[in-house]
């Protein structure tokens, strides 16, 4: 569940923050009356919404669906078609963008996703499976990436610079809550015309409202207002892979970088075995115990629980970071989120694993916050932006190898303690990684 932090001071140094929230006053009053931000926005929470929804529309539609028998493997091809577009089209989103008309790219991406959803909803009502399911989801996850890529890059033509920094907070956490609304909205609509192709036919559909209403606002921009100002030059390819080999170079050349690097990719291994466990265990294992739901509510259930952690770590984390030290509050985290997974190893009841998920959710966050702060603070400026094309990448690929990897080891009901301590066991070996590297970090300055 990645969302961008904002920069983190590693320590009580860093900036004023009555002076950040004076320049943010000041930002979003006058972003309030700015046409073109506020289009902007609406298209952006217009995709998000549309996202939201097409993805938990998704995943009702392959393992809460009673007329189709979703077994581990289908479920991780289901995660694989949300997620790896966001890695292995990302990158080069950003060179293309570079090149094309960016108010073009959103009304046709937005249009073309549109269609796209239409002939993926009529997949599920003919209960389609295999290849032909699959390829139309990877193709509307692909086209959202350029499309959110477009929103980002075309943020500083509607946004004077000196705002820009409370223009993305604002535009991004919104717009993260309006794509939790889309899930919440498909967990309802599914409620209202049930479970089984027909109705995840429609709750599939139904997020072309809000893809065809993006492509409309976006519409709204003249020819060219969005950028880019200069078209790119070079081979889109060529300069990705290069970008690539400098990330990974300027990376290991920062021993600090390198240790948040391990922490994070610790985390997204674990998460992912115990994503796809969660969700096996409530379709299979789980049932009804007072308020705690079984099925798809009670998938909703531990989503609200994740934001909440989510956000419970964006307000601790400038707190624990001010008086520990970046290092030490990454510790804690790593330490709280084993915690947690031995916990529902050993417990391997619902309410567990929501507990767990408000846990897990909140310390990978803190983790990921600290990483984004290592890049900022410590990557140079010349090579920061191909350091995160880097981290994009490591991010989401980590957690589809595990969530891969667990398919094939799971029990068809996620029953799998073993897997869950398994997971436990990569958090303890991400803080061993992460404290090697400050030491060598340490032997390097000496």
């Amino acid at each position: 569940m990645p969302t961008p932090g904002a920069p983190i001071p590693d320590g009580p140094t860093g900036t004023s923050a009555s002076g950040a929230a004076d320049t943010g006053k000041l930002g979003v009053a006058h972003l309030i009356r700015t046409p073109g931000f506020g289009r902007l926005l609406a298209v952006r929470f217009t995709t998000h919404w549309g996202d939201g929804m097409f993805q938990a529309a998704l995943g009702g539609a392959v393992l809460f669906n009673p007329e189709r028998q979703a077994d581990p493997l289908a479920v991780a091809a289901g995660l694989a078609v949300l997620l790896l577009p966001y890695s292995v089209i990302g990158p080069f989103a950003g060179a293309l963008l570079d090149r094309w008309d960016r108010r073009r790219v959103l009304v046709l991406a937005n249009l073309m996703r549109a269609a796209l959803v239409v002939v993926v909803a009529a997949t599920v009502y003919a209960g389609v499976d295999g290849p032909g399911f699959y390829v139309g989801a990877l193709v509307v996850a692909g086209l959202s990436r350029f499309t959110l890529s477009g929103l980002s890059v075309a943020l500083p033509h509607v946004v004077p610079r000196r705002y820009l920094v409370e223009a993305n907070t604002l535009a991004v956490t919104v717009g993260s809550g309006v794509a939790a609304l889309g899930g919440a909205s498909a967990i309802g609509l599914r409620e209202l015309v049930g479970p089984g192709n027909i109705g995840s036919a429609i709750t599939t559909l139904a997020p072309v409202v809000g893809l065809l209403l993006a492509a409309a606002l976006a519409s709204g921009f003249r020819r060219g207002a969005l950028g880019p100002d200069r078209a790119g030059h070079g081979r889109p390819v060529v300069t990705v892979l290069h970008g690539f080999a400098d990330g990974a170079r300027a990376t290991m050349a920062t021993p600090s970088i390198t240790a948040s690097f391990l922490a994070l990719a610790a985390h997204r291994l674990a998460f992912g075995i115990t994503t796809l466990l969660t969700l096996l265990l409530f379709r299979y294992a789980f049932t009804d115990a007072g308020p705690v739901r079984s099925g798809f509510a009670g998938v909703g259930q531990a989503v609200v629980l994740a934001a909440a952690g989510l956000g419970s770590a964006a307000l601790i984390t400038p707190w624990t970071v001010r008086r520990w030290g970046r290092a030490a509050t990454v510790r804690v985290a790593l330490v709280a989120a084993t915690v947690a997974q031995l916990a529902v190893a050993a417990l391997l009841s619902a309410p567990a694993v929501l507990v767990a998920a408000f846990v897990l959710a909140g310390a990978g966050q803190i983790v990921k916050l600290c990483t984004d702060a290592a890049v900022q603070s410590e990557a140079g400026d010349e090579v920061r932006g191909r350091v995160f094309a880097l981290y994009d990448v490591v991010f989401n690929v980590g957690y589809v190898l595990a969530v891969s990897v667990t398919a094939f080891l799971s029990p068809p009901d996620g029953f799998a303690p073993g897997l869950l301590a398994a997971a436990a066991a990569l958090y303890v070996l991400g803080l061993l990684a992460h404290d090697a590297q400050l030491r060598r970090n340490r032997h390097t300055t000496a």
